[in-house]
């Protein structure tokens, strides 16, 4: 058995970040797979959603062929709206950002230090050019989380001690969803509270570039089928 054959995909990641999104939360989800999380509220609970464009409140992707192209989110995707939607200028989203008015943004990254730092662009070849509005988010929210997958496409850890790539933010980081666990990060070490049952946390250490201390119970990451 390989990470691949059990390793959660995208949207089962996000999926698990949905989870724990408090009902009414103001959310901002970075572009690219994080903007799955919009489709996967728990029942019952609803967040209101931002995108640096200047749209609050979007709902879903419109279905194939009913896209309205006048409206789309920061990522260039397809949005539909909600009752009570507003549009905004840029120059006032970002000073939403700024003015601490988000209680969460869901970023994508390149690495995760243990001290909560955060690498999500990159100026190598087919990288994010620029680090653009996250450097915004990541200390204007409340609460930052991150998704991603526990290792890169050659199987080195994500997860570090330290950040090797340009950073988007100091120390700001405090929970991290991957394909294979969940961590929060908590005076500056890596704080494992659930991992897929099928893995053991020795395994789990070995793709990990830090230590993962476990001061209480870890539970299983269950997650459905998508």
């Amino acid at each position: 058995m390989t990470l691949g054959d059990i390793q959660l995909s995208n949207a089962q990641i996000a999926w698990r970040a949905a989870q724990d999104i408090e009902d009414g939360a103001y959310v901002n989800l970075g572009i690219g797979f994080p903007e799955m999380v919009a489709k996967f509220q728990p029942e019952g609970r609803e967040a209101i959603f931002h995108t640096e464009n200047g749209v609050l409140n979007f709902g879903r992707a419109p279905a194939a062929g009913e896209e309205d192209w006048d409206l789309i989110n920061a990522g260039k995707k397809a949005i539909t709206l909600k009752p009570g939607a507003a549009f905004f200028h840029h120059a006032d989203s970002f000073a939403m950002v700024r003015g601490g008015h988000l209680d969460v943004a869901i970023l994508g990254a390149y690495q995760v230090a243990q001290t909560g730092d955060l690498a999500n662009w990159s100026t190598g070849k087919g990288g994010v050019p620029a680090v653009g509005g996250a450097m915004d988010l990541v200390h204007g929210a409340k609460r930052v989380a991150v998704l991603t997958d526990h290792t890169t496409k050659k199987g080195e850890p994500k997860l570090l001690e330290t950040c090797t790539l340009p950073l988007t933010g100091v120390g700001c980081v405090t929970r991290v969803y991957t394909s294979l666990a969940v961590v929060d990060i908590e005076g500056g070490r890596f704080v494992l509270r659930e991992k897929l049952p099928a893995l053991s946390l020795a395994d789990l250490q070995a793709v990990t570039g830090a230590e993962l201390t476990t001061p209480g119970p870890v539970a299983d990451l269950i997650v459905p089928n998508l």
